[in-house]
């Protein structure tokens, strides 16, 4: 297991100087060089018909995308951001206003004259609309796996001239995950229920939650539930029961008012070994469901978890 010390990292300079001739040539490590020099504008990032070009740092970045936002602030261009999605409710400090990243509104956008727009997806060709504005745009979709997170992170830091801040926020991240997957007993023999919400959606280990579990070496009770090809298949109370999970993770306390004490009233689920066994661990929905700097406080989460399981 341990898939989180993947080549990414380590391949940190092979993104970087796709990106920009004039970047580092060493390699982070947990403490990167603060001397790492900025970019030279323009910059292309990514390919084929996500690839884009900035010609000069940005200024003025509008993120529509929860996950982006955080990226953005945690490698150092939280004060070239002006504007940002709906959901982006974290740092507490991102500009937060009424944008969607779903219902995207060209107007809206460029009333606040930005010269960067950071998406997940791109609904109703916004792309193509910003472009003719001569507003460069970025796609970062829903990671898959942590790779292309820590190349989402590599890309903004080009993209917002922090590529240093980039490196060491990506050397930080690897250090955090790696000291909470050392300090954790082996979960080899436990079973672990993701609940996304109180309809028993959950999530397989072919998505980028599941991999966490897959990297603490838990089995996952969704991955042989009818529709997990999905990923994301709803699971009924009697399979959940049946499946007897050793951990439950409840990612629906915000939303959905879930805890502990409501898991052990559901019918029949006290015979539940984890309900049994108080191992119920309920985590920040917001944290659960995206992909940024902050899957370090879900992977720490787990290992709380597992830990009160192997007591």
């Amino acid at each position: 297991m341990r898939k989180f010390r993947s080549a990414a990292l380590a391949g940190v300079v092979v993104l970087t100087l796709a990106a920009c001739s004039d970047a580092s040539t060493t390699a982070p490590s947990a403490e990167p060089s603060p001397t790492t020099e900025a970019p030279a504008f323009p910059v292309t990032i990514g390919s084929g018909k996500d690839e884009v070009t900035i010609d000069e740092q940005p200024a003025a970045i509008v993120s529509l995308s929860p996950t982006a936002t955080e990226i953005l602030f945690a490698v150092g261009a939280g004060d070239q951001v002006v504007a940002v999605d709906e959901y982006s409710d974290y740092p507490p400090e991102a500009p937060t206003t009424d944008l969607s990243g779903l219902d995207t509104n060209i107007e809206a956008i460029v009333s606040y004259d930005p010269d960067l727009v950071v998406l997940q997806g791109d609904p109703g060709g916004v792309v193509d609309g910003l472009a003719a504005l001569h507003v460069p745009a970025l796609i970062q979709s829903a990671a898959v796996t942590l790779d292309d997170t820590y190349q989402q992170m590599l890309d903004l830091g080009v993209a917002t001239g922090h590529v240093a801040e980039a490196e060491v926020a990506l050397a930080q991240m690897q250090a955090d995950i790696e000291a909470a997957l050392a300090e954790t007993p082996d979960a080899g023999g436990m079973s672990v229920y993701h609940e996304l919400d109180d309809t028993y959606y959950s999530v397989t280990s072919d998505t980028f939650i599941g991999l966490v579990y897959e990297e603490f070496g838990m089995s996952n009770i969704a991955d042989a539930a009818k529709g997990a090809a999905s990923g994301y298949p709803q699971l009924a109370a009697e399979y959940i029961i049946d499946a007897d999970p050793t951990l439950i993770v409840l990612a629906d306390g915000d939303c959905c008012g879930q805890s502990i004490e409501t898991v052990a009233a559901r019918d029949g689920w006290d015979r539940i070994a984890a309900v049994r066994g108080g191992d119920v661990v309920v985590v920040d929905d917001a944290v659960a469901s995206r992909w940024g700097p902050r899957i370090v406080d879900f992977i720490e989460a787990v290992s709380a978890g597992v830990k009160e399981a192997a007591a």
